[in-house]
Formats: structure tokens, C-alpha cells, sequence
């Protein structure tokens, strides 16, 4: 960084680096990454422009408290290894945080260079390095402590406590339902935005550090708890089996042919391939007209998923106004530049069938916004007689998730009526032995507040497997 007297000052007058983003035209077409991340000398352009706070507030605002100043200036001295060691040190998964993190409302949305003007792109310069692995140094490892401990589920939450839980010494097995490592990670998030090399080579790490991994194993059918504690040997257990079970919109028409929910019809296209068809054996309709419900980032993902299938006319069709949309900003910016069509205030009623018994459009209630809900957010109120059919050819749900029954089959903890497991801030359970965290316990939020109770279990786990709490 330049130095005055031996201070740092950041270059104020330089703007904020712009994403390195391929041509939206082009991009619409095929599964390419979106944005092909800073080159060395982005990175340091954007590096000088950090204020190196007293009180960096973007470490509070990272849900594992990142040094994002120290690996910042690390960048700016072009010492990149160091700088992703200190990323390391805190997350096992910088490529992958990089790329899907909310950062506009976690550690960029606190940056004080945001307060007048661009915040630093933290969550690029994370990237830069994440996608440089083979400058990180090795883990440091403890020695092995000959206690076992299972994972359940290779999520965030799930393979972030299995790296911690290996460098702490245990020997850790992820029992994994798919035949692949990643979780939502690969069946949930696109091609376009997050390769499955990146999340590949962050599995591959953690079989480095000694983590073994299960896959095609349904826990809770091939094994319950009192089984994994008991004759399978294991001292522990960690619960991230996600929340994955979709919610139903509940209206006439929800079961015709080519209405999909969001969940699968993304499995089918980023887990099973369904893009490729009949080079892969799983096949999906690529439709025309396509009208995806929801205003989140799974919403986001459907819609231009169906864009790079091929649909002449892509719409997100939401209940609220844009301003609503929980999704990322900058997916709905992607969205829109790639032709999606943004259709507000319109809430559906029921699916039509057409002659060969598959949807062929959807009716839908035109809304108006009331008084504000308990989350803060104006009430959809539907205006009298304001119906409208939108003709489709596939539809898709997006409006959320449940908890899936996979925790209740594994038993051995108490879940809370809707199905979630009660656990406290360690991710503690109603049993001693047995530990959860992510989306089975919080309901649908992102990968690194997932990776970050995986991490606070490992640690609560670790103290309480070694005695050190004691």
C-alpha cells in the first residue's frame, strides 16, 4: 500500500474494480461462468483501495471472521499465498465464498468505503486467491486423537466441521446421500456460478486432510444414530442434512406434466446433466415459455437455467415488487441483462392443462402492495377481478424449502414441530453425542452462515470430545 510517514493510505480516488463478466449475450447461451474473476493486477488495483480500518467492521460483518485487512494487504504485496493462508485460517472454502456469498450484506454492506461510494470488492479478492489453492501452505494437523466422529451430509455446514474436526485430530467419515461430495453446492447452485471443478477441488482438499467420504449413503436408512454410536463406533455425530424438501404452492394444476419444483428441476440440469441429454440419461423439458415463482436466489438460478435451455421467453413472476426480492442484487442484475422478464405484484392461481394433458399456462391474481407484514416488508393484497393468464410450457416453484425427513429417521434428538432440529448456538442437540447445524437447524440461509456453524460445532465438539470443557 502506499505509505505516508509510515501509514497506510489508501488510493481514494480509484473507483471500484468492475467484475470481469463475459458478454451477457453470449453467456445466455451456455453454462460458462459469468464472471471469470479479477486478474493479478485487478486485484491489486482493487487491494490499494482498502482503508486498512482500526475497527474493520467487514470482519465482524463475515459471518467466520475473516482478517479481511490482513489478507487484503497481502494481496497488495503480491504475497498471495500468505494472504490465502490467512483466509485458511478461518475458511476452508475461499473459492467457493467467493463467488455464491451475499457479500453485499455482510462484509462489503459494513465496509466504510461503502458509506460514500463502492465498498471493496472483498468477495472478488476472496475469490482471486481461493482460485490460487496451490499457494496455500498445508494445514497445520494435530496429532490423531483416536476418536471417530460422522458427518452427515456434505454441505457447507457438513464438509466446513469435517475440516475442522480433521485438523483437530479426529478421524472423520461424511456419509453423503448423493454419489457426489458438494450437497447444494453442486445439485442447487448453476454452472454459471459455481463450476463443480472449484467445489471438486475443495473435496478433493479435505480427502487430503485424511476426511473420508460415503457416498450413495441415505443416513437414517442405512443407519440411525443409536447405530452410528453404537456398533458402528463412532464418538459423535454432526447433523447437516440441509433443508431440501420444497414447498407446495397449493393450488389446482400443481402436478401436470412440466411443473417442476425448483429443487429438482436444478438436480436434474447441475447434478444429473439433463442439459446434456441423451448424452446423459436424464432428460428434461426444455421449454419456450417459461414462468418460474419466487424472488429468491433458487428463483434466479431456475430462470436462467431455463434461459441456457433455450426458452424464447423467461419470466420470474413474484408477489412483491423487485425492491422485495430477497434475491442477491447482483443475480437479478445477471437475470435481467440475459433477458429474463421480471414480472411483479402477480401471485398464482392455477396451472392449465393443454390437449396433451401438460401445463400450457398458468393464471395468475394481479396484487397490490398493503401494509407492512411482521417481516417489515408491505403485504401483497390482491386487487378485485385483476386476473391474468400467462401462457407456458413449464413452470416452476421457488418460493422455499422445508426440513426434510432425513433428520427425523436418523432419530435420537428432539426436532421442533415443523421438523427442524432444536439445537443451541454450538449447534448442541437434545443429545450429548450429537451435534447439528446449516439448514436443518436454521431453515434456508446461505453457504457461509452453514460453514460458519459447522466451524463453531467442530470447535464446541473438539472441547467436548477432548475434555477440554470439562
Amino acid at each position: 500500500m502506499p505509505q505516508v510517514n509510515g501509514r497506510w493510505v489508501a488510493n481514494m480516488k480509484s473507483p471500484r474494480t468492475a467484475d470481469n463478466e463475459e458478454p451477457a449475450a453470449e453467456r445466455a447461451l451456455d453454462f460458462r461462468p459469468v464472471d471469470k474473476g479479477f486478474t493479478e493486477e485487478m486485484a491489486v488495483a482493487e487491494a490499494e483501495r482498502c482503508l486498512r480500518c482500526k475497527k474493520p467492521l467487514c470482519v465482524q460483518g463475515c459471518p467466520v471472521n475473516i482478517d479481511i485487512p490482513s489478507f487484503i494487504e497481502a494481496i497488495y504485496n503480491r504475497e498471495f499465498g500468505r494472504g490465502l493462508d490467512v483466509i485458511r485460517e478461518s475458511s476452508m472454502l475461499p473459492a467457493i465464498c467467493g463467488r455464491v456469498c451475499p457479500q453485499e450484506s455482510q462484509c462489503e454492506g459494513v465496509c466504510i468505503r461503502g458509506k460514500k461510494g463502492e465498498p471493496v470488492a472483498i468477495g472478488q479478492l476472496e475469490r482471486f486467491l481461493g482460485d490460487q489453492p496451490e499457494l496455500a501452505s498445508k494445514p497445520q494437523m494435530a496429532p490423531r486423537n483416536g476418536m471417530r466422529v460422522a458427518v452427515i451430509g456434505s454441505g457447507p455446514s457438513g464438509i466446513a466441521c469435517a475440516g475442522e474436526l480433521a485438523r483437530n485430530g479426529f478421524d472423520v467419515t461424511i456419509f453423503e446421500a448423493f454419489f457426489t461430495g458438494g450437497g447444494v453446492l453442486v445439485y442447487g447452485i448453476p454452472e454459471f456460478r459455481l463450476p463443480k471443478a472449484v467445489v471438486k477441488r475443495e473435496i478433493d482438499g479435505l480427502k487430503d486432510m485424511g476426511v473420508k467420504f460415503e457416498f450413495n449413503s441415505v443416513m437414517g436408512r442405512l443407519a440411525d444414530a443409536e447405530e452410528l454410536l453404537g456398533e458402528k463406533g463412532f464418538d459423535a455425530l454432526y447433523v447437516a442434512t440441509g433443508a431440501g424438501l420444497p414447498k407446495f404452492l397449493n393450488i389446482p394444476g400443481e402436478n401436470l406434466p412440466n411443473v417442476f419444483f425448483a429443487n429438482e428441476y436444478l438436480t436434474r440440469v447441475n447434478l444429473m446433466k439433463a442439459n446434456q441429454f441423451p448424452e446423459y440419461d436424464t432428460p428434461t423439458k426444455h421449454g419456450r415459455n417459461v414462468v418460474v415463482f419466487g424472488g429468491g436466489n433458487v428463483a434466479m438460478d431456475a430462470v436462467r437455467t431455463a434461459k441456457r435451455l433455450g426458452a424464447e421467453r423467461a419470466i420470474i413472476a413474484y408477489r412483491r415488487t423487485e425492491d422485495e426480492m430477497p434475491a442477491r442484487k447482483a443475480e437479478l442484475h445477471h437475470a435481467k441483462a440475459e433477458g429474463v422478464e421480471v414480472m411483479p405484484l402477480v401471485s398464482p392461481l392455477e396451472f392449465l392443462a393443454g390437449e396433451d394433458g401438460t401445463v400450457r399456462a398458468v393464471r395468475v391474481q394481479k396484487m397490490e402492495l398493503g401494509e407492512p407484514d411482521a417481516s417489515g416488508r408491505r403485504r401483497p393484497v390482491p386487487i378485485e377481478g385483476a386476473i391474468e393468464e400467462i401462457p407456458c410450457d413449464v413452470a416452476i416453484s421457488a418460493i422455499g424449502t422445508n426440513a426434510n425427513p432425513f433428520a427425523k429417521l436418523i432419530g435420537g434428538m428432539e426436532l421442533n414441530k415443523w421438523g427442524y432440529i432444536d439445537a443451541d448456538d454450538n449447534g448442541r442437540t437434545s443429545n450429548p453425542r450429537i451435534w447439528a447445524g446449516g439448514d436443518i437447524v436454521t431453515g434456508a440461509a446461505t453457504v457461509i452462515l452453514a460453514m460458519g456453524a459447522g466451524k463453531k460445532a467442530a470447535a464446541d465438539m473438539t472441547a467436548v470430545l477432548t475434555g477440554a470443557d470439562a
